[in-house]
């Protein structure tokens, strides 16, 4: 299987967005990612259901939608209503994280867990069979252009370990310091999606920066 990729809208131009979409369509990116954050659960604020609506009109490519909120269960209903293949929340933002699955899935999504840099990926033991992706942050979240976190290839073969021994079908992605001396070393350690954003949207020839990450294997 090829490795998918998910540039991440962050890093896309807004005042021109409508073009950078149709980019990604024309690409061969598998997924858009989606980062919706707060201000209280990440030190940052991103954009909210507005813009979200206004991209699903235009992107023909699945939306793969990453809540960096509090309460992100409180948004399930609408992220559905809007057409968002995955909906991934982070363990640290749900006290009652096993229900908010379960409700994503009700939806009619794919249900995502995201971990930050700092938790163990030992907290999905009880849950990794009812998920269908973990996220693994490997800069701690808020920001773009971040550097990339080394301990987080060590923590991909602890998750690679995990899904195997449960028999788990949760594929594993990743977020943060994705580029061209990172992604063939994540690939390599058991990724099957890279998040990447500047990496992508700043790059001289993005449609050439995506092939080349789908080509890692």
């Amino acid at each position: 299987m090829k490795t998918m990729v998910s540039p991440s809208l962050l890093s896309a131009n807004f005042i021109d967005l409508k073009s950078d979409i149709e980019m990604i369509n024309k690409s061969e990116a598998d997924w858009l990612h989606l980062d919706v954050m707060d201000g209280v659960f990440v030190p940052n604020i991103s954009f909210g259901f507005p813009v979200i609506e206004a991209v699903s009109k235009v992107c023909t490519k699945p939306l793969d939608v990453h809540f960096m909120i509090q309460h992100p269960e409180n948004y399930i209903k609408q992220t559905a209503k809007l057409g968002a293949m995955m909906m991934n929340v982070h363990y640290e933002a749900c006290t009652h994280l096993h229900r908010t699955i379960q409700q994503i899935h009700a939806a009619g999504m794919k249900a995502g867990v995201t971990l930050n840099p700092s938790t163990p990926v030992c907290v999905l033991e009880d849950i990794i069979c009812d998920v269908d992706m973990v996220l693994l942050m490997s800069v701690n979240p808020g920001f773009g252009g971040q550097k990339f976190i080394e301990n987080t290839i060590k923590k991909i073969g602890r998750l690679r370990q995990l899904i195997k021994e449960s028999g788990s079908q949760a594929l594993i992605e990743v977020d943060g310091g994705v580029q061209a001396e990172t992604a063939p070393r994540l690939v390599k350690a058991g990724v099957d999606v890279l998040v990447s954003g500047s990496y992508v949207f700043k790059s001289t020839d993005p449609y050439a920066t995506i092939h080349a990450l789908k080509e890692l294997h």
